[in-house]
């Protein structure tokens, strides 16, 4: 079965201490009902992203922030497994509604194949 990265932003001058007691418990609900299911293979937080670019001369150099210049930054996930993407979509739609923020939804490619 195909699983999927759905990935919540967030702005970059994010504060977490805005977010009530009601967000927090809407995606711990959420959370649970993706369990209930058996979808939910995992799901976590993000701290502060570190870059890494390799260098002309062979060395890497790490820097603070996301590799690409944006306006927000992926600030939790959940990877789903799901039947289909309209069943990874419709999972999504709760997390836009618990989170009260953007989601993205990518399909996660296997090579080779678990089977």
């Amino acid at each position: 079965m195909p699983q999927y990265l759905v990935a919540g932003y967030l702005p970059d001058d994010f504060d977490p201490s805005t977010v009530d007691e009601a967000t927090v418990r809407e995606i711990h609900a959420l959370t649970k009902e993706m369990i209930a299911a058996g979808v939910r293979k995992f799901a976590g937080g993000l701290g502060p992203a570190k870059s890494l670019r390799g260098q002309p001369d062979g060395g890497v150099l790490v820097t603070d922030g996301p590799y690409l210049e944006t306006k927000e930054h992926i600030g939790g996930l959940w990877i789903l497994e799901c039947a289909d993407l309209d069943e990874a979509l419709a999972w999504a739609r709760k997390g836009v509604a618990a989170t009260r923020s953007q989601v993205e939804v990518r399909e996660i490619f296997f090579n080779p194949a678990p089977e």
